[in-house]
């Protein structure tokens, strides 16, 4: 299954586009079935309908945990490093693994959880969020989580859509120098909750917190109700496995459904290949299960392949810069999976932090969740790797379910910002505004994707034409990845950023129409427009323009109720960077928004807009620019 060298990339990418089925079914062999697929694949993209390896059955936590008891049950499987340094760091085998997922698994059941429920997971990176995601896979559930940093309100909004029966929290979390009150955040998502019938709370930072009887148990109390013997359910390959929450260019977020069966096959392989992943090595993805980075590459992938897998609590800053080398050197870390944002971050630092670090465990550098910039590229090749270490600058997105375009550790030649190649079994093409396919080299256009591939998304939980609309109506029988792409003259890929409304800040999806119903909620504003503009650290940071004509006292305190209302209803990590108060938006005479006057103001780019004639009032943008000038 794993690719050794580039001749051999090149036979498997062949076979994969000449002989799909064949070649997805010889890596399908390498995993754990009750019962094996009479077809291996059957799609359309007009309905979107696809579905992998039918009629097969399994349960994916055999392949994550029961499988490698026998030969590895001793082995690492989950490390966990906690926020605070002095606290002990935790290792979890896969044989004690399986028996604290098998018992929570148990508890589950003993609250009323069964196969193909609906349970939402708001924890603190710690190893009982993976215990609790294996769990309800393990029964059949379908775990949904939410990442910590979620608003009660975004909570209630996922909870409500996916109609989770239980819900699974914690007292609170850690995150650097702050307590995040978790369980608080649970109870006020709660109140507008009404399938909720059950809420398991983790005992972690020991905060005052309430539980309502009948409703709140306690994990620590329900362990001690039941044994760690649990039978794994029998799935069929396309029921669901989890469903993940995504934001979009409309204001509500969607539910991104991945099945058992062909998520599994993807996220075992990519891993395995990608990261050229050796047997015994350590391996440290830094990013939270709250993200799909972390559903594949800490939990599934990882763990279907045996492997010893870095969970970390904390954030690269605290209590120093020093934090990710320390983790690095402690637990002698073979591959180390980040993001640009926190390469950025710990640049900025200097060379210090790294002095007397040795970091010669590394073998393997990843980045993901957005385009890494040369100068990052250079500084985490030569600070972190010191020349040695490839850089697998990966590719994807939630609704792929895992990496696609990426160079293959030691195989693929690599070069600085480039996602460089498709793995085998993808079969990107671009195209113009028309759909048009562009070919040949050296060109740019809209990346989609022509072919289905296992780990692809099957639907939005709940509204099948939505997932057709976002993904499969802009170009016909073509999956649009709302991405921009260049090709160069070799072939390589370069991802360029969202052509659609969406934002990509620190490597996280967040819609322009989100953030704008977020502010629009705060008492005064009249309307917003939302666009993003180059952040040294961020990537993309987000600007605002705000129509608040009764502004109350000062401009800087009305900002900070914005933050603080965006903050309530969607969450910090939507917060606007910048918020410039403006008497009116640039709009054409039917009332759109010219988004791309406001994203060049906010690049500071104000001497060529474009054609103003067609707005309603043109003297509106000579007034914006005046103003940001002030800003």
């Amino acid at each position: 299954m794993q690719i050794t060298s580039f001749k051999q990339y090149e036979e498997d990418y062949k076979k994969s586009v000449e002989n799909p089925e064949q070649f997805w079914g010889e890596v399908a062999q390498n995993f754990q079935w009750r019962k094996p697929w009479f077809k291996v694949l059957s799609w359309n993209f007009s309905e979107p309908n696809i579905k992998w390896f039918e009629g097969a059955k399994l349960n994916i936590t055999e392949n994550c945990l029961d499988r490698h008891l026998a030969a590895n049950g001793d082995k690492p499987a989950i490390i966990w490093e906690p926020n605070n340094p002095e606290e002990e760091s935790v290792t979890l085998t896969y044989k004690m693994l399986h028996e604290r997922v098998c018992r929570f698994a148990n508890i589950l059941k003993r609250n009323g959880a069964k196969k193909g429920d609906r349970i939402c997971i708001y924890m603190p990176m710690v190893p009982e969020l993976a215990i609790a995601v294996l769990a309800c896979a393990r029964i059949g559930a379908v775990h949904s989580v939410v990442f910590g940093g979620f608003s009660a309100k975004s909570i209630a909004d996922r909870i409500n859509d996916a109609q989770c029966k239980l819900v699974i929290t914690a007292d609170g979390a850690y995150r650097g120098n702050k307590q995040i009150p978790l369980k608080e955040v649970i109870d006020d998502a709660l109140i507008g909750c009404p399938t909720v019938e059950k809420c398991i709370v983790l005992t972690h930072i020991r905060t005052p917190v309430s539980m309502l009887k009948g409703r709140d148990v306690w994990w620590e109390d329900e362990v001690k109700h039941v044994n760690d013997i649990c039978e794994a359910e029998e799935m069929d390959a396309e029921d669901m496995l989890f469903i993940l929450y995504t934001s979009g260019s409309t204001g509500k977020p969607k539910g991104v459904v991945h099945t058992c069966g062909g998520y599994m096959v993807y996220a075992g392989y990519t891993f395995s290949n990608v990261f050229n992943y050796q047997p015994g090595e350590v391996y440290f993805c830094t990013a939270d299960i709250g993200w799909i980075t972390g559903h594949s590459y800490i939990v599934y992938g990882p763990l279907s392949q045996g492997a010893t897998s870095v969970l970390f609590e904390g954030i690269p800053t605290y209590p120093t810069p020093s934090r990710f080398w320390d983790i690095v050197e402690k637990h002698k870390v073979n591959t180390l999976y980040t993001a640009p944002t926190a390469i950025r971050s710990l640049m900025s630092f200097g060379d210090e932090p790294l002095n007397g670090k040795n970091l010669s465990s590394i073998r393997v550098l990843g980045s993901v969740g957005e385009p890494i910039n040369e100068e990052a590229w250079h500084w985490f090749d030569e600070k972190i790797g010191h020349g040695k270490a490839p850089i697998v600058d990966t590719w994807w997105q939630t609704e792929t379910g895992g990496i696609m375009i990426s160079p293959i550790a030691a195989v693929t030649p690599t070069k600085p910002s480039f996602a460089t190649l498709p793995l085998p079994g993808i079969q990107p093409i671009l195209v113009d505004e028309n759909g048009k396919e562009i070919e040949g080299n050296g060109v740019m256009g809209n990346l989609c994707i022509k072919f289905p591939w296992p780990g692809m998304l099957r639907t939005t939980y709940g509204d099948h034409e939505r997932c057709k609309q976002t993904y499969f109506s802009t170009y016909e029988d073509l999956y649009f990845t709302g991405d921009g792409c260049l090709r160069d003259e070799d072939g390589y890929y370069r991802i360029t950023g969202r052509v659609d409304d969406v934002l990509n800040v620190s490597g996280h999806r967040i819609g322009t129409a989100e953030v704008e119903n977020a502010i629009n909620m705060h008492a005064g504003v009249v309307e917003s427009a939302v666009v993003g503009y180059p952040h040294d650290v961020k990537g993309q940071g987000i600007y605002a323009f705000v129509i608040y004509p009764e502004m109350h006292g000062e401009a800087e305190l009305s900002k900070k109720d914005i933050l603080q209302t965006v903050t309530r209803v969607i969450g910090a990590i939507a917060k606007p960077d910048k918020i410039l108060f403006v008497s009116g938006l640039p709009k054409t005479r039917s009332g759109k928004i010219m988004r791309r006057i406001l994203r060049k103001i906010a690049e500071g780019e104000t001497s060529n807009l474009g054609d103003t004639s067609t707005l309603l009032d043109p003297g509106v943008v000579e007034e914006i620019i005046e103003a940001s000038k002030n800003l």
